[in-house]
């Protein structure tokens, strides 16, 4: 036996005898790759992979070529992903120098905490619905006879194809003089609901097959519905749109316009089963076309419109009338393989009359409008907690409506529940646990601890919904344990609160909601008196079809009265112990209300008796001069000092 041999042999004894993991750390890789029958799977497994490799990238790759190709690749995909996310870091949903379209054009809305009025609609003759136009016809009536004779039509390059930015009164009126020859025309909307109350349509791309059009709905938004609103519901014209869902209800509440005789390309996509139905997969498995699709989310508001979004705003409408002919003989030759009791064709225009006939309701603000919070549900929260919720959620309401901003740019939903987790009952609090800048609580924060404290002080009426959400938790409706009608909640004032709504100093009436200059903009687009801006009503928001339609279905449910048991003698004392707003090394735990249960008696400014309900005190060791006008404005006597004292038994957890 050879010395190397004899060597070899010792190592594995040595391996065997002493403990492996420390004996392996003494192996080098070199050493185990002196065994042949270690070292011969390697090889042939590396060289197979190095081939792969090699076929896919269209050259011969060498074993000891393989360490120097995975680093240029590594290089190639890490300047890719960089380049990927530049490209990435200019789109941006939100660019916060923009001037509100709504100002700058003199775009009227409607915000009134009133039912969206469809004025170009019938109603029927029990006026309690309004009448779509394809109410009055069938789908058979839009089905293609002869598909077989069909023969799609390629579309023009784009850069060869003409096309025009329609941002002129005269330029809408050459463009209604062509759709009025067009058998059919593909459109898309671009849209913006950040800074909106409920939603602002910022573009309409019509296509025909020889020329592309941009409408500029931002300067023509009057004149939008009287020139294009015909050919939209005209039956005999084909319109061709992909995912319509939203941009049927934009066209309506925006323009007043309802569209007849549709044909939705992601309907068709989910007929005809295929892998993904998003415009970009059609896109590309059709026409071959790679669509960038960064800009999807884009702020659309920005004028003038760069080029690379005027692109992206073509292709959404360039090639969809050659899908809709691919697509149309490709539902004929499912029909052939299929047997049905209707034909793919004849579903897909079902399902696309079924998109039409949606109409817009606006959001309208409830008594129970902070139960459909997301979140809310899941949160836990006690009759406290649950009060601030509702409570900040009817004050950002009231500021969305009057400056036209969305609800979730005044305070996002996720900021909202944080408050109320948390309750702080001071502008010290309130500025230590925002985690980041919010415009409107900062130019309102007074107002917001008010509304907290106010809050606090109705929370008792709350304590029959949190025994409710209990109940509900486990995957009941929460509307069973609300008593409201559809009736009642068109009727319903925006704040419904007489404390709050005189805090705010709201007018609220039957005809709309007036401020008085409380939150800092000065221009109210609130009152419902206003002339409607053909626009015929407010902005749509974030649309939940499903949620929508059954909260305007009149209903009536019981309230479960389930009163919560107490402890005896226990009273909870909520301290507020901050004494400098701007004390940055206080304790975290300063940072919030503390509750402190404990059995007896309490000394607030005479003697009190022993109680058998649970109550609560907050305690305000606040020196600050706001909170001092803050009590006085809430009448608390000066005998209470800065004790308040709220109803018995309404924190309950």
């Amino acid at each position: 036996m050879s010395e190397e041999s004899k060597l070899k042999m010792k190592s594995s004894e040595a391996l065997i005898d002493a403990s492996f993991p420390a004996t392996l750390s003494k192996l080098s890789w070199n050493s185990l790759t002196d065994f042949q029958e270690l070292k011969r799977p390697i090889d042939e497994k590396t060289r197979s992979l190095l081939k792969t490799i090699g076929d896919f990238c269209g050259k011969s790759m060498k074993y000891a070529d393989g360490d120097d190709w995975l680093v240029n690749v590594n290089d190639d995909i890490l300047k890719r992903i960089e380049i990927d996310a530049e490209k990435k870091a200019k789109v941006s949903f939100h660019i916060p120098t923009l001037k509100k379209p709504q100002e700058e054009y003199n775009i009227l809305v409607n915000n009134a905490n009133i039912p969206f009025e469809h004025l170009f609609l019938e109603r029927s003759e029990d006026t309690l619905h309004f009448i779509h136009p394809l109410e009055k016809l069938s789908v058979m009536d839009f089905v293609d006879p002869n598909i077989t004779e069909t023969k799609p039509v390629k579309p023009l390059p784009l850069e060869g194809t003409a096309f025009k930015l329609v941002e002129r009164v005269k330029d809408l009126d050459d463009l209604a003089a062509k759709l009025s020859c067009a058998h059919e025309f593909s459109v898309d909307l671009e849209h913006n609901q950040y800074r909106s109350f409920q939603g602002l349509t910022c573009l309409m791309q019509i296509s025909t097959r020889t020329e592309d059009y941009i409408v500029d709905t931002f300067k023509l938004w009057d004149h939008i519905g009287p020139y294009l609103r015909e050919f939209f519901k005209d039956p005999k014209k084909k319109k061709v749109m992909h995912g319509a869902d939203r941009d049927i209800i934009w066209l309506q509440r925006d323009f007043g316009i309802y569209v007849c005789n549709l044909f939705d390309t992601g309907q068709a996509s989910r007929v005809l089963k295929l892998e993904r139905n998003s415009l970009e997969f059609l896109l590309k498995h059709y026409c071959g076309v790679a669509a960038n699709k960064q800009y999807q989310n884009a702020d659309w508001r920005i004028r003038p419109l760069p080029d690379v979004m005027t692109r992206y705003a073509r292709e959404d409408t360039h090639y969809l009338l050659y899908i809709y002919d691919l697509m149309r003989i490709d539902l004929h030759k499912m029909a052939k393989e299929v047997e049905q009791s209707d034909s793919p064709l004849t579903e897909v225009y079902k399902r696309s009359y079924d998109v039409c006939t949606q109409l817009y309701e606006k959001e309208l603000l409830t008594g129970n409008s902070y139960l459909h919070l997301y979140g809310v549900q899941a949160a836990n929260f006690n009759a406290v907690q649950l009060s601030i919720v509702a409570g900040l959620c009817e004050w950002r309401d009231l500021i969305a409506r009057s400056d036209d901003e969305s609800t979730g740019y005044v305070l996002p939903n996720k900021t909202l529940l944080e408050i109320a987790k948390e309750m702080p009952i001071n502008v010290g609090k309130l500025r230590r646990l925002l985690k980041s800048k919010h415009i409107y609580i900062d130019r309102n924060i007074d107002a917001v601890v008010s509304v907290i404290r106010r809050s606090m002080q109705n929370a008792a009426a709350f304590e029959p919904v949190v025994q409710s959400l209990k109940e509900c938790r486990h995957g009941t409706v929460l509307e069973k344990s609300l008593k409201t009608t559809a009736k009642d909640r068109s009727r319903e004032a925006v704040a419904s609160s007489p404390s709050l709504k005189k805090f705010l100093q709201v007018e609220s009436n039957v005809s709309g909601v007036s401020t008085t200059g409380l939150y800092g903009s000065g221009k109210v687009c609130v009152d419902a008196l206003k002339t409607q801006s053909r626009g015929f009503g407010a902005f749509p928001s974030k649309r939940k079809f499903g949620r929508d339609n059954k909260l305007q279905e009149e209903e009536e449910v019981k309230v479960k009265n389930k009163v919560s048991k107490f402890k005896r003698d226990e009273v909870i004392i909520m301290v507020d112990d901050d004494d400098d707003e701007s004390d940055e090394e206080t304790l975290e735990t300063d940072d919030r209300v503390t509750e402190i249960p404990f059995k007896g008696t309490v000394q607030v400014t005479q003697e009190r008796k022993k109680t058998c309900d649970s109550e609560i005190i907050v305690l305000d060791d606040d020196d600050s001069d706001t909170d001092l006008e803050s009590s006085e404005d809430e009448g608390i006597s000066e005998k209470q000092g800065r004790f308040m004292t709220l109803k018995r038994g309404f924190l309950n957890t």
